[in-house]
């Protein structure tokens, strides 16, 4: 399945930096909700000045991300609509039924937004072992790697294939998982090309990847692993299609879907 959509001095840190000197300007497609005292601590931690960075870096990485895939699209000669970032503590509504801080990082394709707790990256650091910006940077590329997804098409199709076949529907999901945590990787490869990676960031990434894998999930939660439950692929799978997203840095190159062994 060929996707049709193109491939593609300062270092992240100095980056930051410069997004937090605008700190508190974002742009028509963040919002944040319930998040008091915006302005330090750890992200997630509830200190109102490291949240204010966090939002700030999350923002950065949104438009980055985004700006990435309008001009992969553009390219191909398609349309790129940007998706919303929704950045909130506790719960909020949306148009898939409320988001909370049990449900964690997702996208909403009825009203093409990621909603994202920031109490999520105290867990993925202290839960999962998964701290580092670029840690947080892949939670959120993952996430609008589903919204490009949405906009080429590929989430309807397997919503449709799963309705068709629901013996097949967890298998489809961790392909389109996959094929997202590719996405990401492509992303991140961008970086790397732009020389906005420092040394240990793509190592964040990729332990993020592994801490979320659906195995050691589950092991840690039930004691046992049940590979026909799975939803979003093993820490090994995830690893892998992250690094091959970052290594080939194509999309075309991520199609989870026609390769017999994920």
């Amino acid at each position: 399945m060929s996707l049709g959509i193109g491939g593609g001095g300062l270092g992240l840190v100095a980056i930051v930096v410069l997004v937090l000197l605008n700190s508190g300007v974002f742009g028509g497609d963040f919002d944040v909700r319930n998040v008091p005292n915006l302005g330090g601590g750890a992200p997630g931690s509830g200190d109102p000045e490291a949240d204010g960075k966090l939002v700030d870096f999350m923002s950065f990485v949104l438009d980055d991300a985004q700006g990435f895939w309008s001009d992969s699209f553009r390219e191909s000669g398609r349309s790129y609509e940007r998706a919303e970032l929704v950045i909130f503590t506790g719960a909020t509504n949306s148009g898939c039924g409320g988001a909370t801080s049990d449900i964690g990082p997702h996208y909403c394709p009825a009203d093409q937004r990621m909603y994202l707790d920031l109490d999520f990256f105290k867990e993925l650091r202290n839960r999962f072992d998964a701290p580092g910006d670029f840690a947080q940077a892949y939670v959120l590329a993952h996430e609008i790697a589903h919204h490009v997804q949405n906009e080429l098409g590929i989430s309807d199709d397997v919503r449709r294939s799963q309705q068709e076949d629901p013996e097949r529907a967890n298998e489809l999901s961790v392909r389109l998982e996959l094929q997202a945590d590719c996405f990401a990787g492509v992303w991140a490869f961008t970086t790397y090309e732009r020389s906005l990676l420092e040394s240990g960031d793509l190592e964040e990434g990729l332990a993020a990847a592994a801490a979320i894998g659906d195995d050691r999930i589950q092991r840690e939660t039930t004691g046992r692993i049940d590979r026909e439950s799975w939803t979003h692929g093993s820490s090994e799978q995830r690893v892998r299609w992250f690094k091959r997203g970052y290594e080939d840095g194509d999309p075309n190159d991520c199609d989870t879907f026609s390769v017999e062994s994920l």
